[in-house]
């Protein structure tokens, strides 16, 4: 295989190449150069957190770089700011392809942001790779999007396997939905709906961009939801919380991986309240779900190569969970380009991942799903409680797939990967 042969640095000798890369085989690409673009946003009311993601992508790719690049390739990350608005996102998009004239786009973030430029992308044939969000378009049907992949786990198999765990361990609660109003949220409740349908008193639903998510609260306190399950971004987390503390409403808590980060949601707590609420201890007991090490985990040796990255090649600021969640996808986009060879066009990159993506291995928790049939991301993810800034598990790493697939704990021991010794995919 490409992503066993190929050092970063540039040579796979069956290529034929001269060691000093590919010429300019597409779009973006070089013969010391690919450029690949994001949208993320960088401002507005989904920046707390979500800004960090490309600072940690950067320093990845600028780690990489020092090392030579790949196939004697530099890789230029140009990111562009749409503020988690859909209007904004199309016209970055539109940038990045006809003035910035990427070779890809990598890791643009938000369900409502990306859907609005994911046909764009696949009709103009660009790589679309491991799109920051759960939706499952991003990888349930390859024919009507084939350019396009996801990387992080799907909100339905999310929901599945936290519905399959309340419906085993508390089959009695009273379980309210809190859900983004968009795929996020009618993603995660038809995996919840396969094992708690008949548990489920009441579903609230808002709207991103809106601040005040009273009424949804007091709906689910009136309705005696005693367990809410939300999938929503970290200041809705906040603003959630915030009002149920308000209301004098304490039932108990899972939110998505991606809105209950507790260092984050703790600082937006304080901001909210005017300090009223401080710490990440708001969160004490919530539970939420992880598929890749975090900071909490300073023995993990992908944090370790993370720190290393960050201490040499970051920006201001600590290594956090969202730099670490860049950092990890673009480890994947390194591997993605190995596995591409030095004739670097946009085609070969699809098909090297269709053909070597899911036995690509890296910080995931559990393999990815990709090929010719299926582009989604990794398959599982293990249920957590959180404690202050750390997290207990309360499951083993379990793996499943979109519709009625099985719920199984995984047996690939992907969990148990290390990087090489470089922090370089070899």
């Amino acid at each position: 295989m490409v992503l066993s042969s190929c050092g970063a640095g540039g040579r796979d000798d069956g290529d034929g190449g001269d060691g000093e890369g590919g010429g300019a085989s597409d779009v973006g690409v070089t013969a010391d150069s690919v450029k690949i673009g994001a949208h993320f946003p960088l401002t507005g009311v989904a920046a707390p957190g979500y800004s960090e993601i490309p600072t940690g992508a950067k320093a990845y790719f600028d780690y990489v770089n020092a090392q030579g690049g790949v196939h004697g390739r530099q890789i230029e990350y140009i990111v562009k700011d749409d503020g988690y608005n859909p209007t904004n996102t199309s016209k970055v998009t539109n940038e990045l392809l006809l003035q910035d004239e990427i070779f890809a786009m990598v890791g643009g973030l938000g369900t409502p942001t990306h859907s609005a430029v994911v046909d764009q992308l696949n009709s103009e044939g660009v790589p679309d790779l491991f799109v920051s969000s759960g939706s499952l378009m991003w990888g349930d049907d390859p024919e009507a999007r084939p350019m396009t992949f996801g990387w992080q786990p799907d909100y339905e198999i999310e929901g599945k396997i936290i519905g399959q765990y309340i419906a085993e361990n508390m089959p009695d609660a009273k379980v309210g939905l809190f859900l983004q109003d968009d795929d996020l949220g009618e993603d995660a409740e038809k995996g919840i709906r396969q094992f708690l349908d008949d548990q489920i008193v009441a579903v609230e639903r808002y709207t991103s961009g809106t601040q005040d998510v009273g009424p949804q609260i007091a709906g689910l306190q009136g309705a005696k939801a005693d367990l809410v399950l939300g999938f929503n971004t970290p200041s809705y987390t906040a603003l959630a919380k915030l009002v149920a503390m308000t209301i004098g409403y304490n039932p108990d808590w899972y939110f998505s991986s991606i809105g209950s980060d507790p260092t984050l949601v703790g600082g937006l707590l304080a901001k909210f309240s005017e300090g009223k609420v401080k710490g990440a201890s708001a969160l004490d007991g919530v539970m939420t779900s992880e598929y890749i090490p975090g900071i909490d985990q300073p023995d993990d040796p992908w944090v370790q190569l993370w720190q290393k990255v960050w201490d040499e090649h970051g920006t201001d600021g600590k290594l956090t969970n969202y730099r670490i969640y860049g950092m990890s996808h673009a480890y994947a986009f390194v591997q993605a380009l190995q596995a591409a060879g030095e004739d670097l066009t946009r085609e070969g990159i699809v098909e090297a991942l269709e053909e070597n993506g899911e036995s690509m291995a890296g910080p995931q928790l559990a393999p990815f799903r990709y090929g010719e049939d299926s582009h989604m991301g990794i398959s599982g993810l293990r249920i957590v409680e959180l404690a202050g800034t750390t997290s207990e598990p309360l499951t083993e790493v379990l793996v499943s797939d979109i519709g009625d697939a099985e719920i199984a704990e995984d047996d690939s021991e992907q969990a148990g990967d290390a990087p090489p010794e470089s922090g370089v995919p070899e």
